[in-house]
């Protein structure tokens, strides 16, 4: 039957096809009609069928009110889901599952619960896939309390032995962050499959305790010996635990092993490729992974993306945006969100702010400029390229719902170009607003305060960011506070903040010390810092370089051969600087003391005569006499 024809058969009374003498409608027939309404994604056919089942008096119909409810739902109109099932006498346990499915379907968790609640109240008896289903609610949303509530209903009605049901349980703790309770479930769980293992997996990789050959490795051995073979999830799973520290044994490349020999890769190509090229870049090996991209039959945005990603993570952004490019031009296949996030940092790097101009127009065209992350990205990059403005008027005015990083973006926004006061005003708009800091957030105003000198007021808010919101004092955060003091000229509060910090001070904290004992001159102070940087950092050449500098220019020359010889024992050489500008979409790279560029000796005579205007304009005391030459 096609399309039109079914249009034709469920049309209203009004309808010149319709004929109430010769047509006569079945349960079946309504229930097929509202497959194919899913099937053509027909919304206005579901409506009609809608309508047929009303005009027939077949509204207390179970199977067809829960096909209804469905529909709904799938097309993104949970209301009517509801109208349908408050009209009905009867309810069983099959339509409340519908309903609250469709509810989760469109994210409207509050909705899912209170239907819930009702069900509990009006002594509906649960079954597994209710329980399942809300214990995906409780993962979605981080509710531990309520999916502990799910786990105590399970255990009462005996549904905890339900292998969906623990391993939805399983899965709800690990993303609330319960990892022990996740595997204490799956210890006291009788019979299990490759979900509970794939479970236990994903929570472990989630829990950020990456460490693949101590527990991984004897785990994924258990399940096999079980008599279970690891899927396309358990070796995704597997793969996020490979990021380049594994020791002797390169367990990502036994996984790629793994899956070409048991051909795991058919029907899911672009999943598991997309792992594949991202374990391969976490682990610096970005050329296997684009082996890989090149060997995939077929790609999607997903693969692309997961390719360009890798690129801009392992610093090659020429390749990263050659690729972007071809990925428009060769395959036909547009970016979405998140290709837009990842290639951002490499067209602001590359084109600068026509670069960032060009992704943010993009993004308005194909309506991407709600999301929240992109968003998020575009604050961030047109602050890097000098346009405050513009990342001020995407975070005021953009159609996105902003969360902590977009405020912290903001903020740090400000601190880059010198706007302590502003920084703090956001700060504190944002503490209006009920949204709680987290460390982003006070490294970001902390370190707008130390740029502007607002000493006290960074002091206020450090203190009230470990009393009040209960943020624990990082090696970040008391970087930034020994940077505020330091530049203040308070060196000697700096070094007493730096005796009573809770952890070991790392090389950021002495070497914030460092930056501000040169600004203000202090020779001992910065001597001293230079010594625990070396002792932190005893392989780092910047180091050794700087402090044969200091002494250097004190005249003792008796140390800087010391540490010259220390360099030369320890075969360090420090990586000159490079600098680059883009002038003409064309990208001009410098090291120090290059001369390899065509443009060179124009560019000496150019800095020669600048240095003369420079030391000029020191040793006059009549500043007004002085002319500019522009």
């Amino acid at each position: 039957m096609t399309l039109f024809s079914v249009l034709k058969t469920v049309s209203l009374r009004s309808s010149r096809y319709y004929h109430s003498a010769t047509l006569v409608f079945s349960a079946q027939n309504l229930l097929d009609s509202l497959h194919l309404s899913l099937t053509h994604k027909s919304l206005k056919l579901t409506q009609q069928c809608h309508a047929r089942i009303f005009s027939l008096g077949s509204t207390q119909n179970p199977f067809l009110a829960t096909k209804l409810i469905s529909a709904y739902a799938i097309f993104g109109v949970p209301t009517q889901s509801h109208l349908v099932f408050d009209s009905l006498q009867i309810k069983s346990v099959y339509l409340w599952n519908s309903l609250i499915n469709g509810c989760v379907k469109n994210h409207a968790y509050s909705e899912a619960f209170g239907r819930f609640y009702q069900m509990c109240c009006r002594g509906v008896l649960l079954d597994d896939y209710t329980l399942a289903t809300m214990s995906k609610v409780c993962s979605e949303i981080g509710d531990l309390n309520a999916g502990k509530l799910i786990h105590g209903k399970s255990l009462k009605i005996g549904c905890v032995l339900d292998v969906i049901v623990a391993n939805s349980l399983m899965s709800m703790y690990s993303k609330c962050g319960e990892f022990g309770e996740c595997l204490k479930l799956f210890d006291e769980m009788p019979d299990r499959n490759v979900g509970s293992w794939n479970a236990v997996i994903s929570g472990y990789a989630d829990s950020g305790d990456h460490n693949f050959d101590t527990e991984m490795s004897g785990f994924v051995k258990d399940m096999q010996i079980e008599g279970l073979k690891p899927d396309v999830f358990t070796v995704s799973c597997l793969l996020t635990l490979c990021n380049g520290d594994m020791g002797k044994r390169d367990h990502g490349r036994e996984l790629h092993g793994f899956t070409v020999r048991n051909e795991l890769g058919l029907g899911l190509e672009f999943h598991l490729g997309c792992c594949l090229m991202g374990m391969y870049s976490r682990s610096n090996k970005v050329d296997v992974g684009r082996r890989v991209f090149d060997r995939m039959k077929s790609r999607n945005v997903y693969a692309w993306t997961a390719m360009i990603n890798g690129y801009v993570q392992n610093g090659a952004l020429e390749e990263g945006l050659v690729l972007f490019h071809q990925m428009q031009e060769r395959d036909g296949v547009e970016p979405n969100k998140v290709s837009l996030v990842s290639i951002l940092p490499v067209c602001s790097a590359v084109a600068g702010l026509i670069g960032v101009k060009q992704i943010h127009g993009y993004a308005i065209r194909k309506e991407f400029n709600k999301d929240v992350s992109l968003c998020n990205a575009l604050i961030d990059m047109y602050a890097k390229c000098g346009s405050l403005d513009r990342a001020k008027q995407v975070f005021e005015y953009g159609s996105f719902r902003r969360d902590l990083i977009s405020w912290s973006s903001m903020i740090s926004g400000y601190g880059l170009h010198g706007k302590g006061e502003e920084a703090v005003f956001v700060y504190n708009k944002m503490l209006q607003l009920g949204n709680k800091p987290d460390m982003m957030t006070i490294i970001g105003v902390l370190s707008a305060c130390g740029r502007a000198g607002l000493v006290d007021e960074g002091l206020c808010i450090y203190k009230s960011a470990i009393n009040e919101y209960r943020i624990e004092p990082t090696v970040e955060i008391c970087a930034c506070v020994v940077d505020m003091l330091g530049r203040s000229g308070q060196l000697g509060q700096a070094l007493d903040f730096i005796k009573t910090m809770p952890m070991e001070p790392s090389p950021s904290v002495w070497g914030a010390l460092v930056s501000a004992s040169i600004i203000h001159g202090n020779s001992e102070m910065q001597d001293l810092a230079y010594r625990f940087l070396i002792q932190l950092e005893p392989e780092n050449p910047s180091n050794y370089v700087l402090l044969s500098n200091l002494h250097a220019s004190s005249r003792r020359w008796d140390v800087v051969s010391e540490v010259r010889t220390m360099m030369k024992e320890r075969s360090l050489t420090k990586t000159p600087g490079c600098s680059w500008i883009s002038i003409n979409n064309a990208t001009h790279f410098f090291y120090a003391a290059d001369k390899l560029h065509p443009c060179s000796k124009r560019i000496y005579e150019l800095l020669d005569g600048l240095i003369l205007l420079m030391k000029g304009a020191a040793v006059s005391h009549d500043f007004e006499d002085l002319t500019w030459v522009s």
